[in-house]
């Protein structure tokens, strides 16, 4: 299908193309910006969802659950939602902070002992081996919550990639301990450090991260599918996953139900639909309240997080070492964007787009969320397949931020 052109006339929308003009109303534009978004770009689904702080204005699900199958994609399909889960464990962590339990600042080897045991990578000595040094400045739960404690992803980091390849283990998740790539509080790199939040809302509390979200976050916010133990009996609501190969073809995954997981990963175990996502963005809009007034966080912690917590220091570029998994990482070309307590912030404002000063952030299955307080709205785009901010998925999501606020 031929791309189409926009213009307003008297709140509906004229879209011309090769053939008559098509008026549709707001709601219909957004679905033929993803319908024929996913068929032009041969991405397999997408689920998009938009909000303000009390409703949705918007919902729709193109393409199919799977390829075997053809079942169409819902609203409430499920998806593996992976680093989308780093602002709700935050939301957990600043409940503690909010009880006394923890500070942001202080050192939290006396809650974790293995962080008090973190050690710097300095390269690889003359026989090939790792060179380590201990850390010199205490890992305070701002560091782990703002990705400056120096924990790496090795998809992004190339002294990850150097160290293992001289032998060290890969991390996964909070074990083994991984290396620092740089000393706490001196740059910023997405790594584990929200692994190690999630790590210590459990210390904290007494209870898995699973038990604590349910009763502090999920239940509370009426988000009944979202889980880090998948249910077998949703199993024909989740979406699958495909890999995109060298050719440019998305390879599909063999259909499997997720197993249960050893350890809860704080920084990416979640799934959830776009609906229960909203839910959570919406509690963000109004300022730590969910719908039914229940303060779920106090307001000043909400603007806490919303608030840039780096300095001038740069946040959200990633140059990849293993484009199978990921794309180079510049959702914002020319900007220097910062990261609150949980959020990647946009100092200016997206062209036709979010408002400066939003939150956002994404899971590497391409699911996208942002969070605009100036207009009050938030938005949710879901796919599911890699790499992370492949070109066509980067596309389709700039073309539904432009239609939400043309809209």
């Amino acid at each position: 299908m031929p791309q189409l052109t926009r213009r307003e006339f008297g709140g509906m929308a004229l879209a011309f193309g090769t053939g008559a003009p098509v008026l549709w109303s707001a709601t219909g534009w957004i679905d033929e910006v993803l319908r024929s978004g996913i068929a032009r770009r041969k991405i397999p689904c997408a689920v998009g969802m938009v909000a303000t702080p009390d409703k949705i204005t918007y919902q729709g699900a193109f393409g199919t659950r799977d390829s075997v199958s053809g079942m169409a994609v819902k609203i409430d399909s499920i998806f593996w939602i992976a680093s989308m889960t780093k602002a709700i464990t935050s939301a957990a962590a600043m409940q503690l902070v909010e009880q006394g339990k923890v500070t942001l600042d202080e050192p939290l080897s006396k809650y974790l002992p293995d962080l008090g045991k973190a050690q710097v990578f300095e390269g690889v000595d003359a026989q090939g081996k790792p060179k380590l040094r201990p850390v010199r400045t205490p890992i305070t739960l701002k560091h782990l919550l703002t990705h400056t404690s120096g924990f790496a992803y090795d998809v992004w980091s190339e002294d990850m990639q150097k160290f293992e390849k001289a032998g060290g283990a890969a991390p996964a998740g909070v074990a083994p301990l991984a290396p620092l790539v740089f000393e706490p509080g001196t740059r910023w790199q997405y790594g584990y450090g929200v692994d190690w939040a999630g790590k210590l809302v459990e210390t904290l509390s007494g209870m898995t991260l699973e038990q604590y979200f349910q009763r502090n976050i999920f239940g509370p916010l009426g988000m009944k599918d979202t889980t880090f133990i998948f249910p077998a009996a949703k199993f024909d609501r989740l979406v699958n996953t495909y890999d995109r190969q060298p050719n440019g073809i998305l390879k599909e995954r063999a259909r499997e139900m997720p197993p249960v997981p050893t350890a809860l990963n704080g920084g990416g175990g979640l799934f959830s639909t776009a609906g229960d996502y909203v839910r959570f963005m919406q509690m963000i809009l109004q300022h730590g309240r969910a719908a039914d007034g229940k303060q779920i966080l106090q307001a000043a912690t909400v603007d806490r997080m919303s608030a840039n917590q780096i300095g001038d220091l740069s946040a959200g570029k990633l140059k990849t070492f293993e484009p199978d998994r990921s794309s180079d990482v510049d959702v914002h070309p020319g900007a220097r964007d910062g990261w609150g307590l949980g959020f990647l912030i946009n100092r200016t404002a997206y062209d036709g787009g979010r408002s400066a000063q939003s939150l956002a952030w994404a899971g590497i299955l391409n699911t996208f969320y942002w969070i605009d307080p100036k207009r009050s709205l938030c938005a949710v785009l879901m796919m599911q397949y890699l790499p992370f901010v492949d070109r066509e998925a980067v596309g389709l999501l700039s073309d539904f931020e432009k239609a939400v606020y043309a809209s």
